[in-house]
């Protein structure tokens, strides 16, 4: 097959057009072109007026050879790459040991079923309770403040992902096609089939769980066994080499090969790993705040007449404005037609996140507006960086009334610096509530300053962005991990061998689909070096 790239065609345009476009890309008549598959789907929106779909389209046709060699020098026209997925391996038989994953989000989900799949009949460890159970708990918090530490956004079947706006796009290299299958087995579980063409994919919360248990499903089927409400306390290590795990009940499996596949939030497992001596070292990472619009602002403002498009769905946006200061402001994590979401697991402490349902048709747009921070800024050793955000986490529960209420502050009062004492026109989705309050000490003055520069700056790339009723609710502070457990080209600890840390906790990646390829990453060693020790 021929890979056509950069196929630019109208927002609008007819069901024929497509293969018209591709033909005369080609060079060939259309009864030339046998058949044609849609790899990806994005739109070019910088000339509001004048959208287009921007196609990557796989074609075959019965001359390939020759149109390939007549279009050599054209980086757009290529031979289609195989992105089927190929074990790298199977168990042998006389399998002594079952690897054992901790954590079951996508890192954990993804090595997991690689590993069931290649019959190495995985053990996986999830500290917190099955995904519909958890969800119970969560809603305690938004719902009633009440927080179960062991339960709720960041812990529990599926991680923090799970209650996300659910995007599943990266910037990483993926040369293999790790994303590919990522995708692909979300599919097989109940996942829209748009996610493997869409240039943005998405899936929303609700969605998401029925998948993650249908994966559990499957891993089980396959030999995998998944234990909920096991959280590790313990690391046995002799001689440098990993021999096993004790758990909170002081059960204690003996292993060779474990994949530490942490959320960003185990801050008790990455103490007692330091404690252990596995090294870690620790890391930049962003802290801000989210705010708040109707999201029918930031659609006329992305899209203008085009504004409500179905192709185009809910308007996002990725902004990012370097301050005088010379820190970096930045938006991440936007979630069209969503809500802000109360995200902390630990007790006295306020942490904010946003989510998305598949249809995002909230009123709101929420996302992050944050500033980047470095070890520089919290000085003092690999688990600094936690320290750091527990410091503004706790201001944050203050401000907020002691409640798990959140600071809140219009952004027309927050660039004046004055408290804020009625909202306006945009009605803020956190809950359990906002109090209404003044943010200048829930963070550090740096980044205040840098973000009260950001907001005006960001209002000349979208219309409307500092609009004076839009709201800032805080904090938001994990935004990735703060530390970062060292591995080798090896993937195992430079330190600790038979350990694998993987996955957004560990330093290796930042959401849904950069650990789910960082879990097929590790998985794959895993078990080259299972049947290695076999033989």
């Amino acid at each position: 097959m021929i890979r056509i790239t950069e196929l630019r065609l109208p927002l609008e345009h007819s069901a024929d057009a497509l293969p018209a476009a591709i033909a005369q890309r080609l060079g060939v008549t259309l009864d030339e072109v046998l058949a044609f598959t849609i790899f990806k789907r994005g739109y070019d929106a910088r000339k509001r007026d004048a959208i287009v779909l921007v196609y990557t389209v796989d074609v075959t046709i019965a001359a390939e050879a020759a149109v390939l060699a007549r279009f050599s020098t054209d980086q757009h026209i290529n031979p289609s790459p195989d992105t089927r997925y190929q074990p790298v391996t199977h168990a042998p038989e006389n399998l002594e040991q079952r690897p054992v994953i901790v954590g079951f989000g996508p890192c954990g989900i993804m090595a997991g079923l690689l590993l069931a799949q290649m019959g190495f009949r995985p053990l996986i460890l999830e500290r917190g309770k099955k995904v519909r159970e958890r969800t119970k708990d969560t809603w305690g918090l938004w719902r009633k403040s009440e927080l179960n530490p062991e339960s709720n956004v960041q812990f529990g079947e599926g991680g923090a992902g799970t209650f996300s706006d659910g995007k599943l796009y990266s910037q990483i290299k993926d040369p293999k096609h790790y994303g590919r299958k990522v995708l692909t087995e979300f599919v097989k579980a109940g996942a829209p089939e748009e996610i493997l063409y869409l240039s943005k994919p998405h899936i929303g919360t609700f969605r998401l769980v029925k998948m993650v248990e249908n994966i559990r499903h499957q891993i089980e089927q396959l030999g995998g066994e998944i234990r909920f409400q096991q959280q590790v306390t313990d690391l046995v290590i002799e001689a440098g080499q990993v021999r096993g795990l004790v758990l909170a009940s002081g059960e204690q499996i003996r292993t060779d090969h474990v994949v530490m596949a942490l959320g960003h939030s185990a801050r008790d497992t990455f103490t007692m790993l330091h404690q252990r001596g596995v090294f870690m070292e620790a890391k930049p990472f962003s802290l801000g705040f989210r705010i708040e619009h109707p999201q029918r602002l930031i659609d006329q403002a992305r899209f203008g007449k085009h504004a409500g498009n179905e192709k185009l769905g809910a308007a996002d946006y990725k902004l990012v404005h370097h301050a005088n200061n010379g820190r970096a402001v930045y938006s991440f994590c936007m979630c069209p037609g969503g809500q802000v979401v109360a995200a902390t697991s630990e007790i006295g402490r306020v942490v904010t996140n946003g989510m998305s349902q598949y249809s995002r048709a909230e009123r709101n747009a929420n996302a992050g507006i944050v500033v980047g921070v470095t070890p520089e800024d919290f000085p003092g050793g690999p688990l600094a960086g936690l320290e750091f955000q527990r410091q503004w986490e706790s201001r944050a529960y203050e401000l907020g009334g002691c409640n798990y209420h959140a600071p809140g502050q219009l952004v027309g009062d927050f660039i004046k610096g004055q408290a804020s004492t009625q909202l306006g026109t945009v009605e803020p989705s956190y809950q359990p509530g906002v109090q209404l309050t003044d943010l200048a000490t829930s963070l550090p003055d740096y980044a205040i300053g840098a973000i009260r520069e950001a907001l005006p700056a960001f209002e000349r790339q979208i219309k409307g962005f500092s609009l004076y009723d839009a709201v800032l609710t805080g904090v938001e502070t994990r935004t990735s991990s703060p530390l970062r457990m060292t591995r080798g080209q090896d993937l195992q600890s430079v330190n600790v061998k038979g350990l694998y840390p993987a996955g957004e906790g560990a330093g290796y990646a930042g959401g849904i689909l950069s650990a789910g390829v960082d879990g097929i990453k590790v998985a794959e060693v895993v078990a080259t070096a299972m049947v290695a020790a076999s033989r």
